[in-house]
């Protein structure tokens, strides 16, 4: 698929810097939680009562655990690309392949979150508890990252295909709140 105009009067360039700077401050509001998760994590093995785990919350521990890592890794990879690639003029690439990066990331991070929040619930209320809110945080991630986002992109694409040829149409002005 072919680039999108962004309706802005800016250059190529120009639009490409935009992009990546906003992709960073993205980043910078997802970064802080994975990292207080993954420092969680880390801590929580030489917890005095971590040897009474059952085997289930020993491998919810370690596939969060992982979970955590790969997210870690993934949304600080453009960061290290960037830092190879600078000075070449990678700027479009780095922009594409740090997008997709950041989606895979803050996948990993929902599976890493919802597996804390299922540990945890484990170890404090039992089997029911842990079923009824795993399902709820993995419902929430699904729905607030995913579905809200991929229905107004799929709404969007469709509108655009109903569109006939020429100069784009102007949307309705909102009403005026009196």
């Amino acid at each position: 698929m072919g680039e999108r105009p962004s309706g802005r009067n800016e250059t190529e360039d120009e639009r490409l810097d935009r992009n990546l700077s906003e992709l960073l401050q993205e980043l910078r509001v997802a970064l802080p939680g994975v990292q207080v998760l993954f420092a969680f994590l880390l801590a929580v093995p030489f917890q005095q009562n971590f040897t009474r785990i059952t085997g289930f919350q020993e491998r919810v521990y370690f596939a969060t655990l992982l979970c955590t890592a790969i997210s870690a890794a993934l949304l600080i990879s453009p960061s290290a690309y960037h830092r190879m690639t600078f000075r070449y003029q990678q700027k479009r690439h780095l922009v594409f392949l740090a997008n997709r990066l950041t989606i895979a990331g803050l996948s990993f991070l929902a599976l890493a979150m919802i597996g804390a929040v299922m540990l945890i619930t484990d170890v404090l209320f039992g089997t029911a508890a842990t079923v009824v809110t795993s399902v709820a945080a993995a419902a929430m991630f699904a729905v607030l990252w995913y579905l809200l986002p991929l229905r107004r992109l799929f709404s969007l694409r469709r509108d655009e295909r109903r569109q006939p040829p020429g100069p784009p149409a102007i949307p309705p002005a909102e009403p005026s709140a009196r």
